[in-house]
């Protein structure tokens, strides 16, 4: 594992994509603060960039980092999750533009995933996380499911865990509102 997140952070200090597991599914990540490597995932996914992404922190006090307010409810939600939760925020702030929705909103995810944690914690910067797939195509549950096309367009493949055949569902996604009213938007 040690060996992938250097070779991991060495692609995503250059402002390179890297598929990756996660606590969900597979994942095409970046440095959610690189519009450059942002816009190529779009491109991998061939994605419109209208349809926003999601980015992963390695704990809650990083969350504060990238939303202008974070909502109490959002503090409740966290704690009362048993499952990864997404939690689609108003304000998003200090993330590259073309991750940001068009109302200003922004999906995080605090990672329980072993290797994310690390790789976040030594990028010092949230990491975008969208499915390994192409845009409308089924998502990808284990690494043997990811096409060809989507492990050719990467700068870097994590070799930890492709042997897994766990099969982890996506996680949910709350998309929480003004005045403390949210609105579940995949259970």
């Amino acid at each position: 594992m040690n060996e992938d997140i250097t070779k991991a952070l060495e692609v995503l200090k250059k402002g390179g994509v890297i598929l990756y597991p996660t606590d969900t599914v597979w994942g095409l990540g970046c440095d959610a603060t690189n519009a450059e490597a942002v816009a190529r995932i779009y491109a991998i996914k061939k994605r419109e960039d209208s349809k926003s992404m999601l980015v992963l922190v390695d704990h809650n006090g990083r969350i504060e980092s990238y939303v202008r307010e974070v909502p109490e409810i959002a503090w409740e939600i966290i704690d009362a999750a048993v499952r990864p939760i997404t939690i689609i925020y108003p304000g998003a702030r200090n993330l590259a533009k073309n991750l940001i929705a068009e109302d200003g909103s922004i999906g995080i995810r605090i990672s329980s995933d072993e290797f994310c944690g690390e790789l976040i914690k030594k990028l010092g910067k949230p990491l975008v996380s969208s499915s390994a797939n192409i845009s409308g195509e089924k998502t990808p549950s284990v690494f043997s499911e990811i096409s060809e096309e989507i492990k050719a367009s990467v700068d870097y493949v994590v070799e930890w865990r492709q042997d897994d055949t766990v099969k982890n569902p996506p996680s949910s996604i709350i998309k929480l509102g003004e005045g403390g009213l949210f609105k579940i938007i995949r259970e």
